[in-house]
């Protein structure tokens, strides 16, 4: 990155062509991926049984429950492991049915099935089923479609927002900045296997509210400085905002990153995964509030053709 002595520290502008490229290439490849790959939904938004069992004897591995789930014959069963003291959580969606009222008896008859080969085959293991988490199909497509309702609607009222609190010109690039970082992240998030389910969905939207609030610091503090060096130029006046916000942004993001990368770190289950989608979510959250949310005024701006753009020009 280049150093400057006109504006503050480091010139972000200058690079915004190669950083947009990349920001461009990543929201395209992720859109693709998911696309093409489809979103891994768990049971939350596609419906199926989640039982959570834990064994005294630790002995027990989870090649030997999934030898033992197989024989049951109960459809596409996923199993997971939790720590390392023999603590499993299995997955199973039900056949489907004609009506709800069948699909949910047979997913309590395989349920049943289930909780009574494990008890009996692992009974010296003292086995303890600890959480039984079922939803059915319709349940969760209602969950699943009123989750990206939930997503969207979040995004109009923040281009609302934003253009009543500053300007219109600011407006779009705050929508696209969240949209590169909630794309991104899911498709990371994808990536790496993980089941999108309603804490994963609520991660994303705590990840949405965060960057936000650091492209409005960003927008304010350009705003301030606007008013101050008119005739400097886009260029000169988002430099200086960028860094006199940088100390604050490097402290505040440092410390939720450290704490999420933390939980991300020690913790096991869905806090794990909530906490993996943070940690991506902020370094991209703080990256797109320079090089993607601060860049598009300057877009917009020379679409509207104003008196600070063609001063610029001159």
């Amino acid at each position: 990155m280049k150093k400057t002595n006109d504006f503050g520290k480091f010139d972000f502008v200058g690079n915004i062509g190669i950083f947009g490229g990349i920001s461009l290439v990543l929201t395209f490849v992720s859109l693709v991926y998911l696309a093409t790959t489809g979103i891994n939904y768990g049971i939350d938004f596609r419906g199926g049984t989640e039982v959570q069992v834990k064994f005294a004897d630790q002995s027990v591995t989870i090649d030997q429950l999934r030898k033992t789930v197989e024989t049951l014959n109960i459809g596409d069963a996923s199993l997971q492991s939790i720590g390392e003291n023999s603590e499993f959580v299995i997955r199973f969606q039900t056949p489907k049915k004609p009506t709800e009222k069948e699909q949910n008896e047979e997913m309590q008859v395989l349920l049943g099935k289930l909780k009574s080969t494990i008890e009996t085959t692992y009974k010296d293991q003292t086995p303890e089923i600890r959480r039984v988490d079922t939803v059915g199909p319709q349940v969760g497509a209602e969950l699943k479609r009123n989750g990206f309702l939930a997503v969207f609607y979040c995004l109009l009222v923040i281009l609302g927002y934003v253009a009543f609190r500053f300007d219109y010109q600011y407006a779009p690039g705050a929508v696209i900045c969240l949209f590169h970082d909630a794309v991104i992240t899911l498709a990371i998030y994808n990536l790496m296997g993980k089941e999108l389910n309603v804490p994963a969905l609520a991660a994303i939207m705590t990840l949405i509210g965060f960057s936000l609030n650091d492209t409005i610091v960003v927008f304010d503090r350009i705003r301030e400085t606007v008013g101050n060096y008119y005739d400097k130029g886009w260029p000169f006046i988002i430099n200086k905002a960028i860094n006199d916000m940088l100390g604050r942004t490097i402290i505040t993001s440092g410390t939720v990153f450290t704490s999420a990368l933390c939980l991300y770190i020690f913790a096991d289950g869905a806090v794990k995964d909530i906490a993996f989608a943070l940690t991506v979510g902020i370094v991209f959250g703080v990256y797109s509030s320079i090089y993607v949310a601060a860049p598009m005024i300057i877009v917009i701006d020379k679409l509207r053709g104003s008196k600070l753009s063609r001063a610029q020009n001159a």
